[in-house]
């Protein structure tokens, strides 16, 4: 069945973007991140976002299954989000064609205004959809007041989109309140999914080689804020709680401010940096404070590893990225009482949570974490580990796809989940990776294996076979084939015995002697000189298997072992290797009976008049076994044999066991 294809949608956040101007954060990261690692379980997935460069293609592939479509609503340049509504039509338009001609499962909008596209795709096509508001217009003009430029039409849209919206989601338990509380939002529509991070992304560094790559003072207490440049993130409160240290103690921290339209610190192209350095000399602290600028998303965990102690104080937050961030990293976060804030900062674990606007309560938890470098290092570790185990992107998405599944699943009721079908491509995919490995290693193993199993019955001797359940089916698949037919309809039947099959025996000798030993004592009452045991395990530590290769080396019984894993203490005993390099059960069972049927095969072909190498013939031939002669370079389709090893038969034998030896010499180990 086909793979069910994302649409996400994102009016003004791109992936594209370079991070940190006023209307690039978290939500292109969100969206950019989301986008990658459902590619990543299989899902093909297409971005829309506007178009704010003429230089920009209408489609890009940005990564392996995800294709971005820029948009053209609106001039080709950047527009502030506040302003894009009147081109939304447009954008809708252009996503409504898109969505006729490719059958989008879902539409995933971020933000209220892609929500807006979204609703609109639902009503026309009948495609569900699912929502991320990052941020509630109502929260946002509760806290902003006359500041919040956005239109008030935004209010009754989100209304509208908070009834037609499939599923939201929520990225925090605030977000949830808010829904309920100011939108009247259906509880069971209400999913809490975080924002994430990306642990090839963001991982501690040596803080010591972080500040030296970064041209910092190794040794200087260093404070760090990093994120959007504007007036709601509280940078000003961090600079005035810089200024009460000074009064307090002797501690005197540098901060590094990270952000900005620029790389460079321009105030006059940030204009949110201007007014902060204003404050900064207003309070004395300029020697103290580096604004940095805007830096490449490759560098940032650079500053997040240097920092002691990382700050954000938001007067309000949907869900901020960076704390999460900044935990992944090792660096103990100092962060407002708000929103997401407080959902990823636990309180006393991984840092300390401070009211808003509060200077002399940051001051205090400066001063606090400094003078206990020992509280400071169980943080900085704590953080880690409350990073790695709730917000990674990996986890986000697999509670996402499931979101999705849900939805999908309601509209679609005749579709299996997803889930099923993203196991069957792993499936698959794991079971091509093994295949593609034993193809390379195993060819000669599997010819040589053949080759003395056709020997061993050329020379009237018989098979022995044994494993455990799976395995177990397998030997007694193998020897049905051999005693019967594989493909050849003309051939006598072959002696080979399944172990395993004699239900009386083995209980019998389980109850007596123990399970450990039941195949011992068949190799011990059934093999004769010349006979081939064939060992069957997914570990090669099956102890009755190991006990019956034991008893067969007493014997001069020749061993093929066809294992999996390692080839654990069977590999030590057997004279052939079969080995299945692979750490999966289940992949190693489908490769083995794929070799038993090429094993099957290969001596039908070679019983029924194939040629193969030159070899040592018994000296006696049964009279339906054919003169043995040498492979013609048109009889595989394989590489030459002529380097391959010869057939050693082992000699009639009575009495007493003769002396062990291989039936085959191989060069090439397995």
């Amino acid at each position: 069945m086909r793979v069910p294809r994302i649409a996400l949608i994102s009016e003004h956040a791109s992936p594209f973007a370079v991070l940190g101007g006023v209307d690039s954060g978290g939500q292109n990261v969100y969206v950019g991140q989301l986008a990658k690692h459902l590619a990543r379980l299989g899902y093909p997935v297409d971005i829309f976002t506007r178009r704010d460069s003429p230089l920009l293609p209408e489609r890009a592939e940005w990564l392996p299954g995800v294709q971005l479509i820029h948009v053209s609503a609106g001039p080709a340049t950047t527009i502030r989000k506040e302003d894009l509504l009147p081109h939304m039509e447009v954008f809708t338009a252009v996503v409504l064609d898109h969505c006729r001609q490719t059958p989008y499962d879902l539409i995933h909008a971020n933000f209220w205004m892609s929500g807006l596209v979204a609703a609109e795709i639902k009503k026309a096509l009948g495609i569900p959809f699912v929502i991320t508001f990052h941020a509630l217009g109502r929260v946002r003009r509760l806290h902003q007041g006359q500041a919040d430029q956005f239109p008030d039409r935004r209010f009754g849209i989100e209304d509208e989109l908070v009834q037609l919206a499939d599923r939201i989601i929520a990225e925090c338990p605030q977000d949830r309140t808010d829904l309920l509380e100011l939108y009247g939002a259906d509880p069971d529509k209400i999913t809490i999914i975080p924002c994430g991070f990306d642990p090839a992304e963001f991982w501690p560094l040596d803080k010591i080689l972080a500040r030296v790559a970064l041209g910092l003072a190794p040794d200087q207490p260093l404070l760090l804020q990093l994120g959007r440049m504007v007036p709601r993130k509280g940078v000003d409160t961090v600079i005035r709680a810089l200024s009460r240290l000074q009064t307090r103690s002797a501690l005197m921290p540098h901060l590094l401010i990270v952000g900005g339209e620029s790389a460079q610190p321009d105030p006059k192209i940030t204009v949110e940096i201007g007014r902060l350095q204003a404050i900064a000399a207003e309070e004395g602290v300029s020697d103290q404070i580096t604004f940095v600028g805007q830096r490449g998303r490759d560098v940032l965990r650079y500053y997040y590893s240097a920092a002691d102690i990382f700050i954000t104080t938001p007067w309000y937050e949907p869900f901020g990225i960076t704390p999460v961030e900044a935990m992944a990293c090792g660096t103990a976060v100092i962060g407002s009482r708000v929103g997401g804030v407080k959902f990823t900062v636990a309180d006393g674990e991984t840092g300390y949570l401070v009211t808003p606007n509060d200077p002399a309560a940051i001051a205090d938890r400066i001063t606090q974490l400094y003078a206990q470098p020992q509280r400071l290092h169980q943080l900085q570790n704590q953080a880690i580990q409350r990073a790695n185990s709730l917000f990674t992107w990996e986890k986000v998405t697999d509670a996402v796809a499931r979101l999705y599944d849900q939805v999908i699943t309601t509209h679609q009721p005749e579709r299996f989940p997803l889930q099923a079908h993203r196991l069957i491509e792993r499936r698959f995919t794991g079971l091509l990776t093994t295949l593609q490995t034993c193809r390379a290693a195993l060819p000669r193993g599997i010819l040589a294996a053949a080759q003395t199993l056709y020997t061993c019955f050329a020379n009237q001797h018989k098979l022995l076979i044994c494993g455990n359940g799976g395995s177990a089916a397998d030997a007694q698949h193998l020897a049905a084939e051999l005693v019967g037919r594989f493909r050849a309809l003309d051939r006598p039947g072959l002696p080979a015995l399944a172990l395993n099959a004699d239900t009386a025996v083995l209980t019998a000798w389980a109850n007596d002697a123990g399970y450990d030993q039941v195949f011992a004592r068949q190799v011990e009452a059934f093999a004769q000189p010349g006979d081939v045991l064939l060992g069957i395990s997914t570990s090669g530590r099956s102890r009755n298997l190991i006990q019956a290769l034991k008893t067969a080396h007493q014997r001069g019984i020749y061993c093929i072992g066809l294992l999996g894993g390692d080839g654990g203490e069977a590999r030590a005993l057997v004279d052939q290797l079969l080995l299945v390099p692979s750490g999966d059960t289940q992949h190693i069972q489908e490769v083995q009976i794929l070799i038993l049927h090429l094993l099957c095969e290969l001596v039908e072909q070679q019983w029924m008049g194939w040629k193969f190498p030159a070899q040592r013939l018994p000296q006696t031939t049964p009279p339906s076994a054919p003169e043995p002669h040498v492979l013609e370079n048109d009889a595989l389709e394989t590489d030459s044999l002529a380097d391959h090893p010869l057939v050693v038969p082992i000699p009639p034998g009575a009495g007493s066991a003769p002396k062990r030896q291989p039936l085959v010499s191989s060069p090439y180990p397995d």
